[in-house]
């Protein structure tokens, strides 16, 4: 039997990219007011948001440098989730943003656009050299990971308060698995399912006491980012 072969990161990217607008064609205005797993964020706020990490991954891949990298798919995630004011500041801006557009389907249409025009540069780019983000030089294959977290993760939060509505694509939570366990230097759980390590390993689930305990030391470790 021969093994799967990894997806290629852009392929991953345009996976998470697509599960999430698939949740977002199937909501309508009301459904845009409902709230996510992002403390004081509705769908409309985490819509912007997600769409500004397009954008973020959209300029990178035009930012190319001949810099050394100073982070991995991994260590990029080490500067998130430790200053509440700073996130607090971006909940606020999330907010205000969005609610400056009376109508759902432009926050939707915005996301489409930009996404799509993510994939297509990731698709096109190459998977060699660096480039720079957020005040750090990766690899593009890394870069392209991040954003594949990010996709995912939030979809996780943005289904949160929403039945019936489908999940993140599979390989984009195994992406995350593999990024959580590079972290936490340590495999998971056997019994915890991809999307299981994604909410605990990022702070969007609470262990249980069975889980402390077997865990021991290693469970004081999370979330590894919020």
């Amino acid at each position: 039997m021969t093994s799967r072969r990894p997806p290629a990161r852009a392929d991953l990217v345009r996976d998470a990219c697509a599960a999430f607008g698939a949740v977002l064609d199937g909501l309508g205005d009301d459904d845009s007011w409902a709230a996510t797993g992002c403390t004081g964020w509705s769908v409309r706020d985490l819509t912007h948001h997600c769409t500004t990490d397009a954008l973020r991954g959209l300029v990178a891949l035009h930012t190319p440098t001949t810099a050394r990298p100073d982070r991995d798919a991994a260590t990029y995630w080490t500067d998130w989730g430790g200053d509440p004011v700073e996130a607090a500041e971006e909940r606020r801006r999330a907010r205000v943003a969005a609610s400056m557009v009376l109508d759902w389907e432009p926050v939707r249409e915005l996301y489409r656009e930009t996404s799509r025009a993510l994939v297509h540069a990731a698709q096109h780019c190459g998977g060699g050299g660096a480039v720079r983000t957020e005040g750090h030089v990766l690899r593009v294959e890394d870069l392209l990971s991040t954003l594949t977290v990010e996709a995912t993760v939030h979809h996780l939060d943005l289904i949160q308060h929403l039945d019936g509505s489908p999940g993140p694509a599979v390989d984009g939570l195994a992406e995350v698995r593999r990024v959580l366990t590079d972290l936490w230097e340590r495999e998971p759980l056997e019994h915890w399912s991809d999307e299981h390590f994604a909410r605990v390993g990022t702070g969007r689930a609470e262990l249980t006491a069975q889980e402390r305990a077997e865990l021991g030391a290693h469970a004081d470790l999370l979330p590894l980012f919020s």
